[in-house]
């Protein structure tokens, strides 16, 4: 049975997932349950497998082994696409063709509504909603081509954040962003999160996200090597560090809890659909 909007089950559910790409295992044995509502931080070395994760999450790459759920539903019985937004790595908005900015977030509301009917009073809200999150209400007349690459990228989470999702993925959106533009994006993912939505962002540094994010997953060679509170960018990319903390973090909230250092700190445990959303354009592997 689905789960209803307003939920608070886990709306990410993945059992045992693989990926395999050309015939190369590129994610092995993931276990990864998120809560609605969170804002998860998912973190690692560039090749590690963050953001095949990702794609895996919304059917961008297919799943070799293991179940996923989406809102309590098993993905290949899944099609409420409107409930879930993503952002791609590197992603460009103006993609070569002549379009506004308001053009560009309007196709968010693709989702919402038949194929060639006229935008409506809501439609036109939620625009102007994601607009102004982003901080571009006063550029939509603008040609997106004219923006920065930062104000490029806050475009394509404001044509996310028009479809209204509650599941919102951002795979790296600072990366090759200014840090002007980083609290702005910050400043709309804190708006996001506090209307409720899940966050699952894949960062390679955090910056000004890190006081956003609840908890910390990082991942090493396809693996999931750490699951639990948010780490510093040194502690995420140390991963005897990263098991220390975590240790640490179980002896804070019950002392005379009995752990074993192995599961804390390891997971060993990577249906073919054509996902509707968009692909993007880089591979991390």
């Amino acid at each position: 049975m689905s789960a209803a909007p307003g939920s608070t089950g886990p709306v990410v559910e993945l059992s045992g997932g693989a990926v395999a790409i050309a015939g190369r295992p590129i994610l092995r044995g993931i276990d990864l349950t998120v809560p609605a509502g969170e804002f998860l931080a998912l973190m690692g070395a560039n090749g590690s497998g963050k953001s095949t994760l990702v794609r895996a999450l919304t059917g961008l790459h297919p799943l070799a082994a293991g179940s996923l759920r989406l809102f309590g539903t098993p993905y290949d019985d899944f099609h409420d696409w409107r409930r879930v937004g993503y952002v791609p790595q590197r992603g460009s908005a103006a993609s070569g063709v002549p379009a506004s900015v308001w053009e560009v977030v309007a196709s968010g509301r693709l989702t919402h509504r038949p194929l060639f009917r006229r935008l409506g009073r809501r439609d036109r809200a939620a625009i102007t909603d994601a607009l102004e999150v982003v901080g571009l209400a006063d550029r939509a007349g603008d040609g997106v081509s004219t923006l920065s690459g930062g104000q490029q990228q806050r475009v394509l989470i404001a044509r996310a954040l028009a479809g209204e999702p509650e599941l919102f993925f951002l795979d790296e959106p600072t990366a090759g962003v200014d840090l002007p533009n980083q609290h702005v994006l910050a400043d709309s993912l804190a708006t996001l999160s506090g209307r409720g939505a899940t966050v699952v962002l894949v960062a390679h540094e955090l910056g000004p996200m890190a006081t956003l994010v609840d908890r910390a997953v990082v991942m090493r060679d396809g693996r999931i090597t750490y699951d639990g509170p948010p780490l510093t960018h040194d502690q995420a990319h140390e991963p005897e560090l990263s098991a220390r903390v975590a240790l640490a973090h179980v002896d804070d909230l019950d002392p005379g809890h009995h752990h074993d250092h192995e599961t804390v700190a390891r997971h060993d445990h990577a249906p073919h659909v054509a996902s509707p959303l968009d692909r993007p354009a880089e591979e991390d592997r």
